[in-house]
């Protein structure tokens, strides 16, 4: 095994956690809202399905395959050829997956802070900065997780609480107007941040106690997709129809906040503790990366191809989109039938093939 590093259960949910929902606070509520205007709130909940889909078809897998990963695996159920190729498929996704993270993250420092700093001199300072985690391997991730997940999920937590004088309940009425439709079509985009759980397949191998792994994942799952719900209803009480052009509303409902006179203009504060859960994201996307091809390519170890390719994520990240309002719109669009297809539709394959070998086997 090229990974001897082991983390526990709730390590691997807070890794996982991160891969999520780093990005789809961000994201996600002004996407949903451009389907689902005020049902924003539900869209999370129907995307629920493709999260546990996922989390037992992952878990099922590597029942039948134990301390094996999805590239590892693909051999063993397809045989060599067609498992090579399948294992190619997805971590070519992967690297456009961690590319997109990476411009996402990029584009908000730069329209938020750096405004005359050129985007791949952003993208370099933090792939750079994460190559340190991934080098370090699978048990920095789970200590960093450790350490900076509880801050961020408390500072969502809190922006809201702080705003409860500002927020108007009735912004959420009515509740379906149109019928089920809108908040269905909005969920296109959650459905894809939630098949983001096959993930879980380069980290299952790694539990210092694999008889809670399903458990933890579940766990996962649920709180990712109550903090999407929260984070929606939040936005819906404080913006109100609005939403629907507002393309940053966590970091604008952050500008609101205002403690008597001596306690406003938090919004730095926001993107510094939000900072530490996107570098266990994307730490987190570069490492099962660099594991995934290490382990196609047979290498003995993820650390020789560490810095060729945190190269490749900076470029693919700029290539990825022509611009910001494109990355945006395709968001909404194209990019989650991508993520559907190869994050669900492939484990899907995998294990079907699987257990029709399995019961042949018997047989």
């Amino acid at each position: 095994m090229i990974e001897k590093g082991k983390i526990s259960p709730f390590q691997m949910a807070l890794i996982i956690y991160a891969v999520v929902v780093g990005t789809a606070i961000l994201y996600i509520p002004f996407i949903t809202a451009q389907h689902a205007k005020r049902d924003l709130w539900l869209s999370p909940i129907w995307a629920a399905l493709s999260g546990f889909l996922i989390v037992f078809i992952i878990t099922k897998l590597y029942k039948l395959y134990p301390k094996k990963t999805l590239v590892e695996y693909s051999e063993l159920i397809l045989g060599r050829t067609l498992g090579k190729i399948i294992g190619f498929i997805f971590l070519f996704f992967l690297l456009y997956d961690t590319a997109i993270a990476f411009r996402e993250y990029g584009e908000f420092v730069e329209s938020a802070f750096l405004h005359k700093t050129p985007l791949v001199v952003v993208t370099g300072g933090i792939a750079l900065t994460c190559a340190f985690a991934v080098h370090g391997g699978i048990e920095v991730l789970g200590r960093c997780a450790i350490i900076f997940l509880p801050i961020v999920l408390v500072l969502y937590l809190i922006i809201y609480l702080f705003l409860i004088p500002d927020l108007n309940v009735k912004n959420i009425f009515p509740i379906m107007e149109y019928g089920w439709i809108p908040s269905i079509k909005g969920s296109l985009a959650p459905h894809a941040w939630l098949s983001q759980f096959s993930l879980l397949s380069f980290l299952l191998p790694f539990l210092s106690d694999e008889t809670k792994g399903m458990k933890w994942s579940i766990l996962s799952v649920s709180v990712s997709v109550m903090t999407m719900v929260y984070i929606n209803l939040g936005n819906i009480f404080l913006f109100g129809g609005i939403i629907t052009s507002t393309q940053f509303p966590v970091f604008q409902a952050a500008r609101y906040i205002s403690i008597g006179s001596i306690f406003e203009h938090v919004e730095s504060i926001v993107i510094a503790v939000w900072v530490l859960g996107g570098f266990v994201q994307l730490s987190a996307f570069f490492y099962m990366l660099v594991l995934g091809t290490s382990q196609w390519l047979k290498l003995h170890s993820h650390k020789p191809i560490i810095l060729p390719f945190g190269f490749l994520i900076i470029l693919f990240s700029v290539w990825s989109a022509s611009s910001f309002q494109e990355m945006i719109r395709s968001m909404g669009t194209t990019t989650p039938f991508y993520f559907i297809t190869i994050q669900l539709l492939i484990p899907m394959l995998l294990l079907f093939v699987a257990v029709i070998r399995e019961k042949l086997r018997k047989a």
